[in-house]
């Protein structure tokens, strides 16, 4: 059922933001006030499905690495690094869909 569903959120997206860019030529080079609307709440969704998307793969990161910290104690000194490391690229990625919002309006 939420294979489902991820499936219909991604195909509505890239219907809606194939409207989007189509109604460029469409409305003659002017963007519509309407289209305009439904451009923002197409990137607003894209930043909510990233936001989603990488809290639970922070999640899985932070789960796998204390289940291995709590099977070897020892190796929480290898593991740590890594964790902090795969953390911050996963937030990156996160801010660069944030970013791009703000550089596309």
């Amino acid at each position: 059922m939420r294979k489902l569903f991820l499936l219909f959120l991604v195909m509505v997206a890239s219907l809606m933001t194939g409207l989007v860019w189509a109604s460029d030529s469409i409305a003659g080079g002017e963007i519509t006030g309407n289209i305009t609307q439904v451009k923002y709440c197409m990137y607003f969704l894209c930043v909510a499905v990233a936001a989603i998307f990488g809290t639970k793969a922070q999640s899985k990161t932070a789960i796998v690495a204390l289940e291995g910290i709590a099977r070897n104690p020892a190796a929480s000194e290898k593991i740590f690094v890594p964790l902090i490391l795969s953390l911050a690229l996963i937030e990156s990625l996160i801010i660069f869909t944030f970013s791009t919002i703000f550089v596309i309006k």
